[in-house]
């Protein structure tokens, strides 16, 4: 019996592809990065970027009357048109 030079290759691609992610292993990822930092270490990092932002003259931070305006529109586009009802009484 004679196997092709493209069924060698296919039978070595699976065997790789078996290998590096075997079927056990299905939902039971690794944590890698942020993940595997504890919540205090996470927001200390987090910290450092925004302050970073802020002291380079990129970030931005809301006024009241901004704030009020962004609920205001988000509020109409979650409501998508629809018109209140009034209450029962």
């Amino acid at each position: 019996m004679t196997t092709s030079a493209s069924e060698l290759a296919n039978s070595a691609a699976a065997a790789a592809k078996s290998s590096t992610r075997p079927a056990t292993r299905v939902g039971t990822k690794s944590r890698r990065g942020f993940a595997a930092m504890s919540p205090e270490t996470q927001r200390r990092i987090a910290s450092e970027g925004g302050k970073a932002s802020h002291a380079s003259g990129r970030g931005h931070r809301f006024s009241a009357e901004e704030a009020r305006d962004a609920g205001r529109k988000g509020g109409l586009v979650s409501r998508r048109g629809k018109t209140t009802v009034p209450a029962a009484k």
